[in-house]
């Protein structure tokens, strides 16, 4: 192994003692802002880093609610939490499906009022390894993007305001940078619009989401300068982080006590079912920097992307 190999590795190894660190410190009193009234909610919670994810917000104390499309499942997962004394609540919601959204949050304002907390975690990738087929472009995009761009919508009328402020964090990916060095879009222009957020509209983001689908369906999509990994998820991820800026900016509007933070991080390449467990991370190191966003005092970050508890760039 060469000297930058090895200087790698001492850096992961040197974070990973670091997370485990901060994993055994309790909050201070002055930073613990929250109680067993805050209300988390956590879509794809039932395994993978959703799971993580609930499980580390309800250890911290939160009262944390799990959703996930199959019911099923998704009460197994919760029972599993439950029974290792955890405060964690199930309730069926398909990101995709408006009526399943409107359910949800119908039974979230007559139960709770409200949230506190969301992360949209729900995803979908069927490329594993080399592959890059786009043939379930429309597939990946209605969940990735579209689902949680109409969930926050729907939640953030939800979202309780407060002192400490409430919290929205996004799970995207490094694969929809912009300015990547790799697996960026080619066209400088596309580029340039998507970055300026003085000028950057939903209405943009959705189309070049339809431009890009619109190429998949002629056939056209490996010459349009889209990224050539994981094609699909990466545009969708590109859409999420746009749309997390965008949000952000208008939710800093509001008034004091009223308003959301809204963040994105990338996990990493995560061993759970969605990476056919090849990933290089555990699902604990992937969960950590969403928690940590949720939890932070203060709404000094907003419209931020994170890796490893980091600020990235767009």
């Amino acid at each position: 192994m060469g000297g930058k190999e090895n200087k790698a590795k001492e850096r992961r190894e040197k974070r990973l003692q670091e997370i485990s660190l901060l994993r055994t410190i309790p909050y201070s009193d002055h930073q613990r802002w929250w109680s067993t009234d805050t209300i988390a909610v956590v879509t794809g919670g039932n395994r993978g880093i959703g799971f993580e994810i609930v499980r580390q917000l309800a250890a911290h104390g939160l009262t944390t609610i799990l959703t996930s499309r199959d019911e099923a499942v998704g009460q197994e997962a919760a029972k599993v939490l439950r029974e290792g004394g955890l405060n964690v609540v199930y309730h069926q919601l398909d990101v995709t499906d408006n009526t399943s959204i409107g359910s949800f949050t119908d039974w979230l304002r007559q139960n709770y009022e409200g949230a506190d907390v969301l992360i949209n975690n729900a995803g979908v990738n069927f490329n594993i390894g080399s592959e890059n087929s786009v043939e379930s472009a429309r597939t990946v995009v209605e969940t990735n993007y579209y689902g949680t761009k109409n969930l926050t919508k729907a939640m953030i009328p939800l979202m309780r305001p407060s002192a400490a402020g409430a919290r929205i964090v996004n799970v995207s990916s490094r694969l929809g940078r912009l300015n990547g060095r790799r697996n960026r879009i080619e066209d400088l222009s596309l580029r340039q619009k998507l970055g300026d957020l003085d000028t950057l509209t939903e209405e943009f983001i959705d189309h070049t989401i339809d431009r890009f689908l619109e190429q998949v369906d002629e056939g056209t999509w490996s010459s349009g300068g889209w990224p050539k990994m994981f094609t699909d998820y990466s545009v969708s991820k590109l859409a999420v982080n746009a749309y997390t800026r965008l949000t952000a900016r208008i939710m800093s509007s509001r008034p004091e006590g009223e308003r959301i933070s809204v963040n994105c991080y990338c996990p990493g390449w995560v061993k759970t079912a969605m990476t056919g467990w090849a990933g290089n991370v555990s699902v604990e190191e992937g969960a950590d920097t969403g928690v940590w966003l949720a939890l932070l005092p203060g709404q000094a970050v907003n419209g931020k992307l994170f890796a490893e508890r980091r600020e990235i760039n767009f």
